[in-house]
């Protein structure tokens, strides 16, 4: 896809559909996808959660923190679709995936 014209604020839909080989495209599309409210608000969810299973013990007088590791919550698999904002800081993520997705007005 190498024209996208949507003004800033549309709602877009985009589904994948073929997996890219490359590392640094499939972490462009899961960036993207995590623009999704409802992955937005899992994301937002399980750092809450996170915080609140924080375990602190003292060791040579200072405090220290044992972190989970956060949660993967997309999946760049074919047929995975998710709907977004449109702005244009993600106008050349967009394009340059553009190949491997399916972008619609949602």
């Amino acid at each position: 896809m190498s024209d996208i014209n949507y003004q800033a604020g549309e709602q877009i839909r985009c589904t994948i559909t073929s997996v890219p080989r490359a590392k640094a495209e499939t972490e462009t599309i899961a960036r993207l996808m995590r623009r999704d409210p409802t992955a937005v608000r899992a994301l937002r969810r399980a750092q809450r959660m996170r915080r609140q299973r924080m375990i602190s013990y003292i060791r040579g007088g200072r405090r220290w923190y044992a972190r989970e590791h956060p949660a993967k919550v997309v999946r760049v698999v074919n047929g995975e679709a998710w709907n977004m904002t449109f702005t244009h800081d993600i106008k050349n993520d967009l394009k340059s995936v553009g190949s491997y997705l399916k972008i619609e007005k949602a």
